[in-house]
């Protein structure tokens, strides 16, 4: 698997940090001290992309990483509300650049996959975006195994490759398990899994008939609509409570413990949110534990229909 570090050499810390929230349901107060957060629990991986709140999440980003620039590794996803052409990529991840005050983006992602411009051509941007230095490593979010692969081929034609996905993961989205997961580590690239709290759902506050974005979003809503997923965070936030653990600890925890994955992103709107993410660093989870969480939720089939010989 490719061995990402800061630029100061250090390896990444197990859990990246999402800062989708920056700007928007995080002002800069709150974002200011989830990011000191992060720092002081000795977590120096930050998740970003050109879209999130109009730029300013890049923005906030790049105003706290100024003064340790070589003590952190940031990732960002190119915009993907035009065509992944080369003039529109080297403008995205130009901008990027700046917003943040960048000379190098650590790691840049297609946000998702684009059926309308030949990917030979995204990915030869994105090749020279890297050999001109803009960039370090290359990934790839919201893709689909074969797409993951047809981009490889076509990064090795370029004399680079994929380095990274994103993929989302979590107890009660476990897609990634048939083919990307076991893709990943078939090829040795990296995996940073979002969404591992499943929109919130895997927080318990919907079992108490709380609020957030499964009650204020119609694509979370309906994304995270299904009964068994309710029922999945009601067995999960059973098992944390008694163990003495936060539903999201474990939660995060469990997304983790899959061989195939690197580091899952979390992330927070307040500082009283992340707290319980981020311990699950720390947290161990045993095969005995990680049995009886996957147990709340239908693994999903393998790819092949033959199921009989599985």
């Amino acid at each position: 698997m490719t061995q990402m570090t800061t630029l100061a050499g250090t390896a990444l810390s197990s859990l990246m940090f999402g800062t989708m929230q920056y700007g928007g349901k995080a002002d800069a107060a709150a974002s200011d001290a989830m990011y000191a957060q992060c720092r002081a629990a000795g977590f120096n991986a930050f998740d970003t992309a050109f879209l999130y709140t109009g730029g300013q999440s890049e923005t906030i980003l790049g105003r706290q990483i100024a003064s340790e620039r070589d003590q952190v590794f940031v990732a960002t996803k190119a915009a993907y509300d035009r065509p992944a052409t080369r003039a529109n990529l080297i403008e995205s991840v130009d901008t990027s650049r700046k917003r943040m005050g960048l000379e190098v983006i650590d790691l840049l992602y297609l946000h998702r996959f684009d059926d309308a411009t030949p990917l030979d051509e995204t990915i030869g941007a994105l090749a020279q975006l890297q050999a001109g230095g803009a960039v370090r490593y290359l990934g790839v979010s919201n893709f689909a195994a074969w797409q993951v692969m047809k981009a490889q081929a076509l990064a090795a034609a370029h004399g680079t490759r994929i380095d990274a996905i994103q993929p989302m993961y979590s107890l009660v989205k476990r897609q990634a398990e048939v083919e990307l997961l076991p893709m990943a580590q078939a090829e040795q690239i990296a995996v940073f899994p979002y969404s591992p709290l499943g929109g919130g759902l895997l927080t318990g506050k919907y079992v108490s008939g709380g609020s957030g974005r499964l009650t204020e979003d119609s694509r979370y809503a309906a994304r995270y609509a299904p009964g068994w997923m309710h029922d999945a965070a009601r067995g999960l936030a059973d098992l944390a409570d008694a163990r003495g653990a936060a539903p999201e600890t474990l939660a995060v925890a469990w997304a983790a413990r899959h061989p195939g994955v690197t580091g899952p992103i979390v992330s927070a709107s307040a500082p009283e949110q992340l707290g319980v993410s981020l311990a699950a660093a720390g947290f161990e989870i045993d095969d005995a534990l990680y049995a009886a969480v996957s147990a709340l939720s239908p693994a999903p089939p393998p790819a092949t229909d033959r199921i009989e010989e599985q």
